[in-house]
């Protein structure tokens, strides 16, 4: 079982270090520091952000940003990490989470088209492909992107319904 806490200002900037191999590069992220002085990503005040341990090791992160009807939901996970099953664990953590901060408010996220690895992990933690194929503009050109949405159980056409008897 992973240990998790609000992320911490030194953590933020650990993470921004990450260095990813081969088509997963395109997750690097830039420094704190531009973050800080954009105040986009982890540095941006709306956004609240958790981190995981397995014992001493940093093994990754989730973000969550209340983004009106619903919950924009980020995750990374320490590229030493990848593949051994902690995205799930940290996914199902931060939706919890999520309905304790953002009563009734369904998580979505993007993820690329070719990261099955991701979907797969999404998929196991309860979220579904949710429309057509997104193409939109990134820092590394075009890319193609599933729209998946978790549902919360009593969320429902837009709104909140009252718990039955």
């Amino acid at each position: 079982m992973l240990q998790h806490h609000k992320a911490t200002e030194a953590e933020k900037r650990l993470l921004c270090t990450w260095k990813y191999d081969g088509e997963y590069a395109l997750y690097d992220m830039p420094s704190y520091e531009e973050m800080q002085a954009r105040q986009f990503g982890l540095a941006n005040p709306r956004m609240y952000v958790e981190t995981f341990f397995d014992g001493p090791t940093l093994v990754g992160f989730c973000n969550l940003f209340d983004d009106g009807d619903e919950v924009f939901f980020g995750i990374g996970v320490n590229p030493q990490c990848c593949g051994q099953g902690c995205g799930t664990e940290m996914t199902e953590v931060m939706y919890a989470l999520s309905q304790k901060l953002f009563p009734g408010k369904p998580l979505y996220l993007e993820v690329r088209t070719w990261n099955r690895r991701a979907i797969r992990c999404y998929q196991k933690a309860g979220f579904t492909i949710d429309g057509d194929v997104i193409h939109q503009k990134t820092n590394d050109g075009e890319g193609a992107f599933y729209r998946m949405l978790r549902r919360c159980p009593l969320y429902k056409y837009g709104k909140t319904e009252a718990a039955g008897p």
